[in-house]
């Protein structure tokens, strides 16, 4: 489960809705070794064999996709340049029991694998902008793995507890920003911020199996 990739479930869906995109454009074409038509996202166009059909077709068409998306596959490159931990294995809440009006009764392992692939998409994403000057905004080009490689000694795990740069107790996202507007001199972040959700996610994510212990120094 933690090796489906977001490439991969792209593939396997461009797979299935190119199928039924090019048929319907082939069917209408009488002339001509090749053809233009449009890619699975309606976004762009590809051009094709005439003669092509199943798996040449549908490569065909994701090979043009892929160039022109050429960032699709980001979360597994960022997952390959740092040491990202992956999510919880649930795959025991479907070991027996699920009856229905249980909890989990009504969910089988296609949803555990969407839950995985979302929840560590968003966290890939809080490693994204933790490793980025220029997506955190910096000013002077830094960026908070800097002072913080893989996250370490962030300790989110201790907050909420009395931070003695702010004079008070705070949360996690407090220092963030504090981080955010002294060192790293970047845009401060809102607290429901898509940014700053995915900064608390990464680095919480770092720091998974270790005991929860608020105001720790």
């Amino acid at each position: 489960m933690r090796n489906i990739s977001t490439v991969a479930h792209v593939r396997f869906v461009l797979l299935c809705a190119a199928c039924v995109l090019v048929t319907v454009v082939l069917a209408g074409c009488r002339e001509g070794a090749e053809l233009t038509t449009t890619t699975c996202d309606g976004t762009g166009k590809a051009v094709v064999s005439r003669d092509a059909t199943g798996r040449e077709l549908a490569d065909a068409l994701m090979a043009q996709w892929q160039r022109d998306h050429p960032d699709a596959d980001w979360v597994a490159q960022e997952k390959e340049r740092h040491e990202l931990k992956p999510p919880f294995d649930n795959s025991v809440l479907l070991e027996g029991g699920q009856a229905e009006g249980h909890t989990y009764g009504q969910h089988d392992k296609r949803d555990l694998l969407l839950w995985a692939r979302e929840t560590e998409k968003f966290v890939v994403e809080g490693s994204r902008i933790f490793h980025s000057g220029d997506l955190l905004q910096s000013t002077v080009g830094v960026s908070c793995d800097m002072c913080h490689p893989h996250a370490s000694n962030t300790h989110p795990e201790s907050y909420p507890k009395f931070q003695t740069q702010l004079g008070r107790v705070v949360l996690l996202r407090d220092m963030i920003n504090w981080c955010i507007d002294n060192p790293v001199r970047g845009r401060h972040l809102n607290p429901d911020d898509a940014a700053m959700r995915a900064l608390e996610a990464y680095i919480m994510a770092q720091r998974s199996g270790t005991a929860m212990d608020y105001g720790k120094h």
